[in-house]
């Protein structure tokens, strides 16, 4: 395929989709699609209701255009599907949007067409699972008449440092030809480079191995503040000081959710399942930080318990419902099990955040959230999100929210530690 005589279609406009569409709209014909219509239209407006892409950055999509229509995917040749790949209740890979969306793309192939996958899957998913599909929809043959890509996503939500065409980014594809095309194709955009694959297997390998390697170190420093908890020693000031050794790697305690950490490991570990081999380290790892919520609610009871405070009906305030700091994103928050182990005491617990749309945390949790705290209201605070906005309020203002008696627990360390503030 000649790359100057390239249509790109991008499928799914999310954190992952849309810098990538406006990315390639920059050079090249290409079509952002969602099922989303709002989402399309905020779009069409110049607004990025996920406050990743400015709207003078939306503009820079000179070659581009959205649609929701279907129908208008077929003027294109290369499809790069960047859709949701979440788990089940059971921790089980959910392809469901990935499967619609390659029948969806099956009915419009033309032959030498390419379809590049950068959704996170399981090693082997994208020839076992999408290609089977592709084929069935399009009556095609792979590398005889289309062919596949695999370009695994690395954006960090929020991250305004690392950004699409400042990450290197892995490639492969079906066969030589086809991997040889989609890495010129992402050289074109990407400023750092590429780094290609042997095998779109090796490429998917590569993707779930970054996050379960965060989510293990992660997971380690969370078990690490559990045992200094119990010592009576400060975690952080065990990590500043081990953190003088060159090769000691800066990871903190905390809540692991999302749509990569808390969620990447379970696409390895159901594979390796699949193929016959119980993995206990990386499960391990999960299931330390799934539990951490709860672990902080527990702990947050207990400190107010020593300050003679009576937990049932206790105000408590969470202030952050975000999966991280300084981005809109609840999907897989581990805040809403803090709130819920919380509940169970029967406190009081009211959530403020002002980067979350409350129609979002009410559809997605059932959750309500607070326009403005009261002052003199809260019997405890917990930040569980870093956002800078809290950081910008300071604790002086925070402890305003506060009774006289109260405990404010810092799950992030956004504060230095000091009388009546507790940490993990």
């Amino acid at each position: 395929m000649d790359i100057n005589n390239i249509r790109i279609a991008v499928i799914g406009l999310g954190y992952v989709g849309l810098p990538l569409m406006v990315e390639f709209a920059k050079k090249y014909p290409t079509l952002g699609f969602d099922i989303n219509i709002e989402r399309i239209s905020q779009l069409r407006d110049g607004i990025d209701s996920m406050k990743d892409l400015s709207k003078n950055e939306l503009k820079e999509a000179v070659h581009g255009s959205f649609s929701v229509d279907p129908a208008d995917l077929k003027d294109y040749n290369v499809y790069i599907i960047t859709v949701p790949t979440p788990v089940d209740k059971n921790n089980r890979p959910d392809l469901t949007a990935l499967e619609n969306t390659c029948q969806l793309v099956g009915k419009v192939l033309s032959k030498n067409d390419i379809v590049i996958y950068e959704s996170t899957v399981f090693p082997g998913a994208t020839e076992e699972v999408c290609v089977p599909i592709l084929e069935e929809f399009s009556g095609f043959k792979l590398n005889e008449s289309f062919y596949v890509g695999y370009s695994p996503e690395r954006i960090n939500p929020g991250d305004k440092k690392h950004r699409l065409s400042s990450v290197i980014k892995v490639t492969a594809g079906s066969n030589k030809e086809a991997a040889g095309f989609v890495d010129t194709l992402y050289q074109s955009i990407i400023k750092a480079g590429t780094h290609p694959a042997s095998s779109i297997k090796v490429a998917e390998a590569s993707k779930v191995i970054e996050n379960t390697q965060r989510d293990l170190n992660i997971a380690l420093v969370n078990e690490l503040s559990i045992i200094f908890h119990r010592l009576g020693i400060d975690t952080e000031e065990v990590l500043e000081a081990a953190g003088t050794k060159w090769n000691f790697l800066p990871f903190r305690p905390g809540l692991v959710g999302g749509h990569c950490i808390g969620v990447d490991p379970y696409y390895l570990t159901y594979k390796s399942q699949e193929i016959g081999y119980h993995p206990e380290v990386i499960l391990a790892g999960r299931r330390i930080n799934d539990e951490m919520g709860k672990y902080i609610s527990e702990r947050v009871v207990k400190e107010i318990t020593r300050k003679r405070i009576h937990v049932v009906d206790a105000n408590i305030l969470i202030m952050g419902l975000t999966f991280k700091e300084d981005c809109p994103d609840i999907r897989n928050t581990r805040v809403v099990e803090m709130a819920k182990g919380l509940e169970e005491y029967q406190a009081n617990v009211d959530i403020y955040d002002p980067w979350v749309e409350p129609k979002n945390a009410e559809q997605e949790y059932g959750l309500e959230i607070l326009s403005n705290p009261e002052p003199k209201q809260y019997d405890a605070v917990i930040i569980a999100v870093a956002h800078e906005c809290f950081k910008e309020m300071g604790l002086q203002k925070i402890r305003g929210l506060c009774k006289k008696n109260h405990v404010i627990f810092d799950v992030k360390y956004l504060f230095p530690l000091t009388e009546n503030l507790e940490r993990l």
